[in-house]
């Protein structure tokens, strides 16, 4: 059972991992480790991991970094991320550790904190311990129960009552060894009342290394909050990314997740929404590219618990050669949840007569009085719109080129950062060429 190395391994260095890290931490490892025990990884008997088999992806015997070593780089350094014109404040994960020795000094309003989740446990335990672990469904979930159990830092947004912060937040999360390597991170991100801020994640890799990165996003949104979530995964081919983002809304606060993975290995994204105030809003979106024999695995579970909700999916897949996706998207409208409006649409293109996609749209609702959609299309280039292309004189690559782009193309309408986004377009575009998509200036991507 593969699950025993790890129960042995966490077991054996328990004190270890706790000396490493805080006490709000290490209060809620040991129900983690209750629910891990009894319920192991999620395996393809499960009808939501049907198509994803994780258990596998745990087999290799990787490195842990239990006693904190920090790396000797200075990212800001090496791997300087320079999107043309992104104007952003700057943090870095190097594997599952807030790299902090270099960090430039940035004055945020008081009460802001933006920095490492140790110390933020240590120097505001209160706040901390009334959000950690409190969105995450660990009885659900035994890879963010396995997460839990292991993580000893991570990246923390705290944004008091009232207070907008107007330049993007970027945080960069580098994975970087010499020997195949397991790492698990955790960010946290709490908005107040009447707050604002935006956040792109980049996923990085560096060495060619295999990689396994355990990921858990929880997402606290104060009444009126207004919080932006850009994802961008480029990660090699040897990267197993599982990532679970829990999303908790009060009274009329608007929260959008928008994930774009250009390059990756084996991805699996869970998504966990409980809209939990009346007028809150949610969006949950992805572009997934996808060739050679990756794969890529979308889950979203939007939970409409409040009367006049909204909330929109919108996931979209360009597949190429052997690639697989899967996508799995879940509304639920409880029965006191009336004048919902809830949509679910999932596109995918398979490029290739290889390519394989499996979709499962679901609706469940217990009110009367809502609106509630979903749409799946699963299918090849239009040959028509090909066919009226070339007759105007375009090649044919370039006739599928401009398919292709005009198929994600609304997806990233939903990034609100108008630099990014041209960015982005242009990055989706190269990868659609086949040539290597690279951020601006980055080191990384050379």
């Amino acid at each position: 059972m593969i699950e025993t190395q790890y129960i042995d391994l966490f077991t054996e260095h328990r004190s270890l991992i706790d000396s490493k890290s805080t006490k709000v931490l290490n209060d809620e490892r040991n129900k983690a480790f209750e629910i891990f025990k009894t319920l192991g990884f999620p395996d393809r008997s499960l009808e939501d991991y049907q198509y994803s088999d994780v258990v596998k992806e745990f087999i290799p015997d990787y490195g842990f970094n239990l006693s904190r070593l920090s790396a000797q780089t200075n990212p800001y350094n090496a791997y300087k991320c320079n999107v043309p014109e992104l104007s952003t404040n700057l943090f870095f994960l190097m594997n599952d550790t807030f790299h902090k020795e270099h960090q430039p000094k940035t004055d945020f309003p008081k009460g802001v904190f933006i920095g490492s989740l140790n110390d933020f446990a240590e120097q505001h335990a209160d706040i901390a311990s009334k959000y950690y672990g409190k969105a995450a469904q660990l009885e659900n979930n035994t890879i963010a129960a396995f997460n839990t159990m292991f993580v000893q830092d991570g990246f923390v947004i705290y944004i008091p009552d009232n207070i907008v912060i107007e330049q993007p937040l970027q945080l960069i999360n580098i994975l970087t060894a010499n020997v195949d390597f397991l790492v698990n991170r955790r960010l946290l991100i709490i908005a107040g009342k009447n707050s604002q801020v935006k956040l792109l994640a980049c996923d990085h890799t560096v060495d060619s290394h295999k990689f396994l990165a355990t990921q858990v996003t929880e997402i606290f949104a104060g009444e009126n909050a207004h919080i932006e979530f850009y994802e961008l995964e480029e990660n090699s081919n040897q990267v197993t990314r599982l990532a679970s983002t829990y999303v908790h809304q009060d009274k009329s606060s608007t929260v959008l997740v928008n994930n774009i993975t250009l390059n990756c290995g084996f991805t699996r994204n869970n998504y966990h929404v409980k809209l939990n105030g009346e007028n809150a809003e949610a969006t949950i979106a992805g572009v997934i590219i996808a060739d050679k024999v990756q794969h890529v695995d979308n889950f979203a579970f939007l939970d409409h618990a409040k009367p006049h909700c909204q909330s929109t999916q919108l996931f979209k897949y360009v597949l190429q050669e052997h690639a697989v996706g899967s996508f799995c998207g879940r509304i639920l409208v409880e029965q006191d949840a009336q004048k919902t409006m809830a949509y679910q649409t999932n596109n995918n293109l398979c490029a290739s007569p290889d390519a394989r996609m499996y979709s499962k749209p679901q609706l469940e609702i217990y009110a009367d009085d809502v609106k509630c959609s979903h749409g799946l299309t699963t299918g090849q280039l239009d040959e028509d719109a090909l066919f009226y292309l070339r007759a105007r004189g375009i090649a044919k690559e370039d006739a599928k080129l401009l398919l292709m782009q005009a198929f994600t193309a609304d997806v990233l309408k939903l990034i609100h950062i108008d630099v990014l986004r041209d960015r982005l377009e242009e990055l989706v575009e190269k990868r659609f060429r086949g040539e290597e998509a690279r951020c601006g200036d980055c080191a990384i991507c050379k």
